[in-house]
């Protein structure tokens, strides 16, 4: 996996990051933590600079998500149902999805960028729900925007280390994500608060 990361950044760069986090949330089997957590390391090692690397990711995991909602709208669940199989998204994925959707509402749409197979899943259902597209955009873009953050700033942290990432999410699924997100925005907010703190002092 490694060897193809590297192949897709380096031959494509930042452009070949935005297309294949797009495809990804679409539904195409991209390993996008893994993508994001090596465009951190490789930021780190300044093969790449941060703002066009968190500028490209952001723009990919929004386009990707505004696609799906797209076809959520314009083709409804019939689509779904016959193409979900070839994107990794089985009936019982799907009704479970439906029923996620219908108990925690719009939030899933930012919460679901943290679940494995989940984020490929919410703007579908958020478009054959027929959600406003301003709604829709406030909670997605905040998701996308997060998520492709803390996993650029968590490759950044690890450097040469960034693999340890793609373990865990294959051992543990969503609750190393989301516990490990909660952890890493914790870090941040702390590193941003003590530098408030010396500006002032």
């Amino acid at each position: 996996m490694e060897h193809l990361l590297e192949l897709l950044i380096f031959r494509y760069g930042y452009v070949g990051l935005m297309l294949a986090l797009a495809l990804g949330i679409v539904g195409i089997p991209v390993p996008d933590e893994a993508l994001l957590t090596y465009s951190g390391f490789l930021v780190n090692n300044g093969t790449l600079h941060m703002v066009w690397v968190m500028l490209c990711a952001f723009i990919g995991a929004a386009a990707g998500i505004t696609a799906s909602y797209g076809i959520g709208i314009r083709f409804g669940l019939p689509f779904l149902l016959k193409f979900g199989p070839k994107l990794h998204m089985s009936p019982a994925k799907i009704e479970r999805a439906q029923g996620w959707m219908n108990k925690y509402g719009n939030f899933l749409l930012f919460a679901g960028f943290f679940v494995p197979g989940l984020r490929h899943m919410t703007a579908y259902m958020a478009g054959m729900s027929r959600l406003k597209l301003r709604t829709f955009m406030l909670y997605s873009y905040a998701g996308a925007l997060i998520w492709s953050t803390l996993f650029i700033y968590v490759g950044y942290v690890l450097g040469e280390r960034w693999l340890t990432v793609k373990h865990y999410v294959h051992h543990y699924g969503s609750a190393f994500i989301i516990y490990g997100a909660i952890a890493v925005l914790a870090l941040i907010s702390w590193r941003v608060l003590r530098s408030m703190r010396k500006v002032k002092t």
